[in-house]
C-alpha cells in the first residue's frame, strides 16, 4: 500500500490548526500510518476519540483519513469511532446517511456481524429520531436474531441494542417491554459514566413503566438498581416513594400521593387512576398474604380481604381470581364459606418493614420450638432422645 500524500497534507493541515492536547495525536497518527502499524494506529484513535477537544476534527480525520485504510482496521473499533462521529452531525439525517452508508458496506462481511450489528443498531436510532419508527422495529429485530446466534458480543453492543430497543418502546408507549430493556442496557453499562440528567430520566421513565405497565407487579429489580437514587432530592422523588408505596401495598400513602400537586401533573399517571388502583389492590393482597402464618394463609375471610384492599364484598373474588391468573398467589376459593386458602405467594424484594415482619415469624417459630422442647425435656428419656 503505497503513502498517500493527500493524507499525509491533510494530517499536516489538521495538526497546524489543532489546540495544543491534539497536535501530537496527529504526529503520531501519521508516523504509524507511515510505519503501516495498523493495530497501534488503532489504539490511538481509540484515545483521540474520547477526547472532548477532539469532538470537531472526528468527522474530518474520519472522511479524509481513516476511509484511506479502514479495511484495515478492528471493524468494531470502526463502528465506534463512526458512532462517536456521528452526534457531531447537526442534521439526525445526515447522521442517519453515514452510519448507513458504514453499515452497509459491513454487512458484505461475514466476519464482522458484531461490527454490522453495532452500525444497524446506531442506525435504527437515527431513524426513530427522523420518525421512522417501523423502519427502527425492522432493523432492531434483525439485529436481535444476529445477536441470538453470535456466541458472544463486546458490552458496548448490548448496550447499544438495548438503549436502542428500549427508547423504541417508549416512543410506543409499551411499559413492559421499556421496563425490560432499560433495566437491560442499564446492566450493560458502567452507571457512573452516565449523565446526571440521563439518570434522573431513566429513573423516571422507569418507575412510571414499573407503574403503568400490564402485568409488571413485581418490581425488585428496580428497586434494589442504583438509579432509583438518581431521584432523590430532585422534583421527582415523589415518585420514587409511590413505587415503594406499591411494593408495600400501602393504600393510606397512595391516596395520600394521588391528591399530591406532583401527581396531579403527570397526565399518564392521572389518567390511569383506575388501572393504579387495581394493581394497588393486587399487590395489597399480595402484602396481606405475606404478612400472615402458614396456618392463616389457609383461612383467609372475604370480609378480611375486602376491608385491607379497600374493595366491596362482591369484589373479592374477581380480585383474587385476578391475583391467581396472574401467578401473584397459589390456592383456592371457597364460595360456600366464603375463604380463601392460600398455598403460596409471590417472592419480591422486602423494604425494612416486611424483613421485620419475618423477622417476628422467626422469632414465634422460635418460641414454638422452645416449647416443644420443653415439653419432650419433661419426659423420660426425652433429653437424651433429643440429643441424639
Amino acid at each position: 500500500m503505497e503513502i498517500d500524500r493527500n493524507v499525509v497534507e491533510f494530517l499536516h493541515a489538521q495538526r497546524a490548526s489543532a489546540p495544543a492536547d491534539l497536535k501530537e495525536y496527529f504526529s503520531k497518527f501519521e508516523d504509524l500510518y507511515d510505519r503501516k502499524l495498523w493495530h497501534q494506529l488503532t489504539i490511538s484513535i481509540q484515545k483521540f476519540v474520547l477526547l472532548p477537544s477532539a469532538a470537531p476534527y472526528l468527522i474530518p480525520l474520519y472522511e479524509n483519513f481513516i476511509t484511506d485504510f479502514d479495511k484495515k482496521l478492528n471493524q468494531l473499533s470502526l463502528v465506534q469511532y463512526a458512532t462517536r462521529a456521528s452526534r457531531q452531525f447537526k442534521d439526525p439525517a445526515e447522521s442517519l446517511s453515514f452510519l448507513k452508508a458504514l453499515a452497509t458496506s459491513l454487512s458484505e462481511n461475514p466476519d464482522a456481524k458484531d461490527a454490522y450489528v453495532l452500525a444497524t443498531v446506531e442506525v435504527a436510532h437515527y431513524n426513530l429520531l427522523t420518525g421512522n419508527i417501523e423502519l427502527c422495529k425492522k432493523e432492531i429485530d434483525e439485529c436481535e436474531k444476529i445477536l441470538d446466534d453470535l456466541p458472544g458480543t463486546d458490552p458496548t453492543i448490548n448496550a447499544s441494542f438495548y438503549r436502542v430497543a428500549a427508547n423504541y418502546y417508549k416512543a410506543k408507549a409499551l411499559y413492559p417491554q421499556y421496563y425490560h430493556n432499560a433495566l437491560l442496557f442499564l446492566s450493560s453499562v458502567n452507571l457512573e459514566e452516565l449523565a446526571v440528567e440521563e439518570k434522573i430520566e431513566r429513573a423516571f421513565d422507569l418507575t412510571l413503566s414499573a407503574l403503568l405497565g400490564e402485568g409488571l407487579y413485581n418490581f425488585g429489580e428496580l428497586l434494589m438498581h442504583q438509579i432509583l437514587d438518581s431521584l432523590t432530592g430532585t422534583p421527582f422523588q415523589w415518585l420514587r416513594e409511590l413505587l415503594f408505596v406499591f411494593n408495600s401495598g400501602n393504600m393510606d400513602s397512595f391516596e395520600k400521593i394521588c391528591k399530591s400537586p406532583d401527581f396531579l401533573k403527570q397526565p399518564l399517571l392521572f389518567n390511569s387512576i383506575a388501572f393504579l388502583r387495581q394493581k394497588l389492590c393486587l399487590m395489597t393482597l399480595v402484602e396481606s398474604v405475606f404478612k400472615r402464618s402458614k396456618e392463616e394463609r389457609g383461612n383467609i375471610l372475604f370480609k378480611d380481604i375486602a376491608r385491607e384492599c379497600r374493595v366491596q364484598l362482591d369484589e373479592v373474588e374477581h380480585l383474587v381470581m385476578k391475583a391467581l391468573s396472574l401467578g401473584l398467589v397459589r390456592g383456592k376459593i371457597n364460595e360456600v364459606d366464603n375463604i380463601v386458602e392460600v398455598t403460596w405467594v409471590q417472592p419480591r424484594v422486602l423494604d425494612r418493614a416486611q424483613i421485620q415482619t419475618i423477622s417476628n415469624k422467626l422469632a414465634e417459630w422460635s418460641a414454638k420450638v422452645n416449647e416443644k422442647v420443653k415439653g419432650l425435656e419433661m419426659e423420660e428419656g426425652a433429653q437424651d432422645l433429643f440429643v441424639q
